[in-house]
This record gives C-alpha cells, structure tokens and sequence, in this order.
C-alpha cells in the first residue's frame, strides 16, 4: 500500500521555529481603531462604562459587546501531553498554543491557552470555574485519567458554558464519523455489529460512550486495558468509569475479545495487535488503529493478512487519519454562535454525521492537494475528511449549531439556516460572502453554461458541481467516450450532464458554420475555413452556441493563455455598441472590497479607453451590490510629481465630465491617497466623498503587476479577472486553473 510522504524536520527546526520572530504562536490585536482621542475616550473611560452597566443589568449582554462569544480558553495541567507524559503545566505551553493557533486557523475562534499549575483536582477546578466570565468556551486538555473525567463532569455542572475535554471527546467524533462510513461501505448496521475498544483512559471510554449513544448495544461491546477484559466481577485496576463499561464475557484477553469482532478501536500502545489476532476477527473487519505515534498493528500488517479490512490510524501518513483538527475547531464555532450552554451527546452526534457525510462528496482541489495530487474518492481509503477540506466549518458548526438549538441549550436560534452556513463560509475566505450572494442571484435565474474544455477533469467536476449546485444546465464540448470516462471516475454517473461532439457535429453544427462565414467571408476566411474552426476549435464551437442561443454563457481558459482564449472568442463575439472587452478583478483585504481594472485586455490604454474602462468598472461594482467610487490611478496626485504618462488620466477625467456619468470618480492620484482617508484629506478638491473601491490602472503592466504582487504576497482573496464588456457572457478561468475556480468562474458567467 502506498504511503503519503511525512513532513520530517530536526530539532533545531522545531525550536528554531517556535523561537523565531516574536517568540511563541500568538498575538493580540485590536478590532477597533485606536487612532484618534476619541477613539480611546470610546474604547476605555468613560465610554466603556456604558456596557459596563448593560452587562450588569443583562449579563448576556457580555456576548454583544465583549469577545466573549468568539473566545475559547484552552487549559492544561500538563499531566498528559501528547505521548509525553507528566511534564509540568509550563512544559504544556507550546501545545496549548499551538492550540489556540488552530482554533484561529480553521474555524476563526479566538483562543488562548491558561497552564494551571496545580495537580489537585478541587483547586484546577477552582481556577477554571472563576474565570468562567471571561469566556464562551472551555478546551480542556492534556489532562490524566480519571482526573480529566472528575474535572470535565463537575466544570460542566457548575459552568454555563461549553466544556469540552477534547482527548476524550475529539477522538470519539472524528473515529465515529470514519465508523459510520465503514459501516456504510460495509452494509452493517452499528445495533448488530460486536466492538472492541482497547485503551480504557479518556479517548477509548468516551469513543465508547458515543458508539452506545448512537445505538451500539452495551452488550456487543468489549472494554480492554493492560490488565486484559473489562468483564463483570473483575476488580484489579478498576475504577467507576471502567465499571460502566463492564460485560458478561467469557473473554479475558484482548486476542479472546477479537475473536469475530467487527470494529477494533485501539488507543493503547504500539504492538498490541498481532496478525494473528486480525486472521480472527469477522469479514471485513474495522481496525482503527490510533495509537501516537505507532499505531496497535500497521496498516501494512493488517492488509498483509486481511484484504477485506478497513484501517484507519492517528498518523499522517496514512490513509483514514483520525485527527481532532477535524473537530473542536467546529465544534466550538457552532456552540459559540448559538450560545450554547454545553455541548451534548446531541452536537457531538451531528458532528460526526456531518463529517462522515462530506467524506461521501466529491472533494474540492485543495483536498487533493493535501494528498499530493491524488484526488481522494469515497472508499476504503477515504472515509474520513482531510483537515484542509475548506468545506468542514460550514458543514460542521452548522450541524453542531442546529443540534444545540434542537435540544434546547441554545441561548439563541438561527434566523436562516442556510445564511448562516455562509456567513460560515465567509469566515475564513472574506469573497465567500460576496460569491454566495452570486450565487444566490443566479440559483434564482438558472443559465445555460457551455464549458468549452469539457474533456479536462477539473471541468468536468466543476461541471458537475454547477448543476448539481441548482445553478443551470451544464454543457460540455468534448468526446463524449473520455467525457463520461471522467465522470464515472468522479462517481456522478448520475449527474445527466449534456455533451457536445464537434468532430461529428457537421450536419448539427451547419447553423454555426454559416453564421460564422457572413462574419468573416469579408476578412479572408472561406466556407472551409470556417467549417474547420468551429469543427475543430471548442473555443469557437462553444462561442457558437452562444451567438445561436443554445447556450447562456460560457467557461473556458483552463488549457490555454488568456489572450488565446479571449482571441478565439472574439472570432464569433462582439463587444456591445460603445463597450470594450475588460478584465477586473475584486480584491478583499481588511474588510474592504476593491475592483480594478483594466487587469487582462488594454496593454497601453488610450484616454477614451481608460474612460471607458472605468465606466464599465464601475457598472459591475454596481452590478454587485456596492456604490462606485472611481479613482484612476497614476504614479501622481493631482499634477505632483510632474508625469508624462499622467496627461492620458487627466484626460481620461475630461472625457468622463463630458459623458455626464452617474458614479464618483476623480484623478489623477495615487493608490495610497486614493485608498487612505486622511491623505485624501489633504486634497479638499477631491470628488470623492470615500475611500476609493473601483480602480483604474494605467496600463494592463501595472494592473499585472499590482494584483499578481497581493495574491503572492498573502492576505488577501482575490476573484478575477473577470471578463465583462462582450456581447455573451464569457468568462476565461487561469490558465490550469483548480475545479474551485472554474466552478467561480461558472457562476460568475451565469450572473
């Protein structure tokens, strides 16, 4: 079986890394200006005693004016770190931090890590339920058993907020929701398969209790330690949590439980599972080997004696890997935006449901690129999502949120399920809002959408995608033999997606022809010519359908540059009377949304041309919900410095005070006074009441450039080019680009 290559690094590595820059993974940052006296006057005394009194009079209130709703302690006694050990509270520090910087990274919950240096359970206790107030959720971690089983039970009886030790709890979603799908490719059912979990600390007692939560009979299940079988009458290194869990059985070690079972959970150590145990256990049996960092028996020694068997470690370079990423982040995200009091069986359950659904669903680019490339499908190696599958928050925490709001520990109900997974969405990719406005816009006005390149894998899955998604028709040119190769590969054997053959479209594609001959038998081209062009080139074909009214709109662009794209395109289609071909791109960084352009069209615009960039510019600003305020852009500010090249923006300006537009715009300026209102400031004169959000470049060099240089750099999310001022409506993906984008690109198109 192959593996997937694991990162490796040296200590000094390690250390140099969390030593490096400003020492540790965290930092605190404002979310409010502190720039002015005012502002401070707002933020401290006297302005802050303002929700200090609505606190005081509705404590609720905390989570309207405080980070109390976003914030999660994560708090360690150092007991149990990792596969460490009893190493101190401080020695825990790292990985609480590191902790807190996953909280952030995957679910945009702002955390921090409190190491309580104390081993006595009363007085942890003690130190975490006074600091209650401070916070919307309680991570527990790294804390021995049983100590962690009297700590979590007794925070959440006196706490009325999340407690969660996620050990115990984070293990037992994430290996249930691989369960469910082994399950499912197995055609069992959890009430009649027989269990055996060996590990009887935090993780294997709560991976325990789950199952029987979901329906496992108490009865079909077998709890093991070091000792042997957790059986009924035994009382060596018992103690009440082990008791729970006690069985009539006959077996008294853990190859005597394996016998016939069905499900092995491991949580133990390394080796202590044989081959020979495995030979024993029922057809197909379930291995989940989760011991750190050497699982109970490799997945190589499994399948070296069991074909038929599904495995499933903690390790990364493996298959089915069960790792907690996969859970609190999301957890908590949804619990935290409903107010939850607690997170019950209930959350927990829908958690798992949740993930061992999205492990069914064809998996988005950035899942495969986890894998190297490998795109992952639905099976026997792929029944647990990815930590990187962009898709989990929102699937999720929207579960978790509903399953709080279904069993009444809700402070707070959604007003709209489906706003809410994605404002989810938008979290952690700030154009998510944006394009699921779009998409909601077109869902309602489904299109027709040719993609010219539908013989191209991520195509076709993006394809897919769009009409799966209730978008439109999806269209694909290509042979119809490789096309629906791909498509079964991509298990949407039922996706019913129409297909167009160019080679064998001579008698059906005769109107195209034709068209195409009046529009070009006067600039050289003869009837063969045209004949070959639309037979042979999707670009043209697909641009075909378009001019016929076969098709609404069209994607292309993923096999060839831009300009070529935009070049066969412009074969068939026109740009409308007074309009001019355009690429703009939409940048979101800080919370501000901007559109530039010329981005892929004009090399060297001229005055006329730049007016009629920004004119366009700024109807899809428009066209997307947000009022233009139009600068156009120059390495001066209102005729300082002195610059050849800005003669054409002033006189870009001129053309625009003639036309009698209806949009704000001004010039000529530099970015950095175009997009800072106190520098604005110092030019009174200026026409725009704002910050600029619409953008025109000088040049397509500086367009390039400019936009290429933040999406390199980082920080920002970025949409575009998009192509607007053609008769259809087209759009031209990257070049190679991600079945993510093309499916963007689709809907873009569809608007």
């Amino acid at each position: 079986m192959p593996t997937i290559k694991r990162p490796s690094f040296t200590q000094e590595e390690a250390l140099a890394f969390h030593a490096g820059g400003k020492p540790g993974k965290l930092e605190i940052n404002p979310t409010k200006p502190m720039a002015t006296q005012r502002d401070l006057s707002l933020a401290y005394s006297p302005g802050v005693a303002v929700p200090v009194r609505a606190i005081a009079e509705r404590p609720d209130a905390a989570y309207d004016y405080t980070a109390k709703g976003n914030l999660v302690a994560v708090i360690s006694n150092g007991t149990a770190i990792l596969g460490l050990g009893d190493l101190g509270a401080l020695a825990s520090k790292p990985v609480m931090e590191g902790k807190a910087v996953l909280f952030k990274r995957f679910a945009d919950v702002d955390s921090i890590d409190l190491e309580v240096d104390t081993k006595d359970i009363e007085e942890f206790i003690g130190a975490v339920r006074y600091l209650g107030p401070t916070f919307g959720g309680i991570n527990l971690e790294d804390i021995k058993a049983p100590d962690c089983f009297v700590i979590e039970e007794r925070l959440r009886e006196l706490m009325d907020i999340p407690v969660f030790h996620d050990d115990q709890h984070g293990t037992a979603i994430i290996s249930s929701a691989g369960i469910i799908n082994a399950l499912h490719l197995t055609n069992r059912k959890i009430s009649d398969i027989k269990v055996v979990v060996n590990g009887a600390g935090a993780a294997g007692i709560a991976c325990l209790e789950l199952l029987k939560s979901m329906g496992l009979p108490n009865g079909n299940a077998i709890l093991c330690d070091s000792k042997g079988v957790v059986y009924r009458g035994r009382t060596d290194g018992m103690n009440q949590w082990k008791s729970a869990h006690a069985v009539e059985t006959k077996a008294r070690s853990l190859a005597d439980a394996l016998v016939d079972c069905d499900v092995f959970l491991g949580l133990s150590v390394k080796g202590a599972v044989t081959k020979e145990m495995v030979k024993t256990m029922a057809k197909a049996p379930i291995i989940f080997a989760m011991a750190n960092p050497d699982p109970e028996i490799t997945p190589e020694d499994v399948h070296a004696v069991r074909a038929d068997a599904i495995v499933a470690t903690g390790r990364s370079d493996y298959p089915n890997q069960v790792n907690n990423v996969l859970g609190f982040p999301y957890i908590f995200r949804g619990a935290l935006d409903v107010r939850a009091r607690t997170i019950n069986e209930a959350m927990k359950i829908a958690a798992a449901e949740a993930l061992a659904e999205l492990a069914r669903e064809d998996v988005p680019d950035e899942v495969a690129q986890a894998y190297l490339g490998a795109r992952p499908v639905y099976g026997r190696d792929y029944i647990i999502p990815v930590p990187f599958d962009p898709r989990l928050i929102s699937r999720v925490s929207s579960a978790v949120a509903e399953a709080a709001i279904r069993t009444g520990v809700a402070r707070r109900e959604l007003k709209d399920a489906d706003a809410y997974r994605d404002q989810l969405s938008a979290r952690l990719d700030p154009s998510a809002g944006l394009f699921q406005r779009i998409t909601a816009s077109v869902r309602a006005n489904p299109k027709r959408v040719v993609f010219a390149e539908g013989e191209e894998e991520s195509v076709i899955r993006a394809a897919v995608a769009f009409q799966n998604s209730g978008l439109g028709k999806a269209i694909l040119v290509g042979r119809e033999e490789i096309i629906k190769n791909h498509i079964s590969k991509a298990g949407a054997d039922d996706a019913n997606l129409e297909i167009r053959e160019t080679h064998t479209a001579r008698a059906t594609a005769a109107h195209y022809i034709d068209t195409l001959f009046k529009r070009l038998q006067r600039r050289g081209a003869l009837y063969r010519d045209c004949v070959r062009m639309v037979i042979n080139d999707r670009n043209i074909y697909a641009a075909s359908m378009l001019m016929a009214g076969d098709a609404d709109a069209m994607v292309t662009g993923v096999t060839r540059s831009y300009s070529q794209a935009l070049s066969d395109v412009r074969t068939v289609l026109d740009p409308p009377r007074g309009e001019r071909p355009i690429g703009v791109n939409v940048i979101f960084a800080r919370g501000r949304v901007v559109f530039v352009g010329d981005t892929s069209v004009h090399e060297m615009p001229t005055s006329e041309e730049l007016a009629d960039i920004a004119i366009q510019a700024a109807a899809v600003a428009k066209r997307f919900g947000y009022t233009p305020r139009v600068a156009m852009l120059a390495s001066s500010t209102f005729g300082f410095p002195r610059s050849e090249r800005s003669e054409r923006i002033v006189e870009a300006v001129n053309i625009l005070d003639k036309r009698g537009v209806n949009f704000e715009y001004d010039g000529e300026v530099a970015v950095d006074v175009a997009l800072d209102r106190e520098k604005m400031a110092l030019y009174p004169f200026c026409r725009l009441t704002d910050t600029a959000n619409v953008l025109i470049m000088p040049a397509i060099h500086s367009a390039s450039i400019s936009t290429k240089l933040l999406q390199q750099v980082g920080g920002v999310s970025m949409l575009g080019p998009l192509l607007v001022g053609l008769e259809k409506s087209v759009q031209i993906a990257p070049l190679n680009a991600k079945m993510s984008e093309i499916y963007n690109s689709a809907v873009i198109a569809a608007l």
